[in-house]
């Protein structure tokens, strides 16, 4: 008797109130099994607490874990509604490689015809990043920052050997910075896109095959 291959839980994580109705809101119908959305808070050290208390729960202990919400764009030419696909998230205390972005990249161009995807590394920080710091972060490489993902899926990696990726909205870029974070609700395409990244989510999902004990 074969044994039939099943995907693991997943967990999808944000920190916004306004990222969770995105998530919430978004069509669910394509999920490939057990998925648990999570508002972790803001800022790194929430992320932290939230994800690894999560986990610690026995029938999430082989979960998938995808850091998900908004982001501020480094790079020139980057616009709000862009998409970013992590290859990598790193803060000071490590580097994490994602799980088959190129299958995310698929995806998302199937859910989100004519919206631009950029992939390359996600740094975190540990406040809102405005000016020449932008600048800086983008000598190092990365492409994009936000205050989770990275606390994100180090604490997932660091809980168990696990599938691990993060996919961000840009709301924040060069040409187009933010005053506030509640300026979302006004120009509301970062919100329209997050609603429909569910899709390409639950793809991703559905290609991380386990066997089922």
């Amino acid at each position: 008797m074969s044994i039939r291959p099943v995907a693991p839980p997943l967990l999808i994580a944000c920190a916004l109130g306004i990222e969770h109705l995105a998530l919430r809101t978004g069509d669910r119908s394509g999920a490939g099994g057990q998925v648990t959305v999570l508002r972790t808070g803001m800022g790194p050290e929430a992320a932290e607490a939230a994800v690894t208390r999560r986990l610690a729960d026995p029938a999430l202990s082989e979960a998938a874990v995808l850091a998900t919400g908004f982001c501020a764009g480094l790079a020139p030419g980057m616009h709000p509604g862009d998409l970013v696909v992590a290859e990598e998230t790193r803060d000071p205390r490590g580097t994490v490689p994602c799980v088959a972005t190129e299958l995310l990249v698929k995806e998302l161009v199937r859910a989100l015809p004519g919206r631009t995807v950029h992939t390359g590394p996600l740094t975190g920080s540990d406040h809102v990043v405005r000016g020449q710091e932008r600048s800086d972060l983008l000598a190092t490489g990365a492409i994009a920052v936000d205050m989770e993902s990275a606390a994100t899926l180090l604490s997932a990696v660091r809980t168990g050997a696990r599938p691990v990726a993060a996919v961000r909205v840009v709301v924040d870029a060069p040409e187009h910075e933010l005053v506030r974070i509640g300026t979302v609700r006004g120009g509301i395409s970062a919100f329209r896109v997050l609603r429909s990244v569910l899709p390409a989510f639950f793809e991703w999902h559905r290609s991380l095959l386990l066997p089922r004990r």
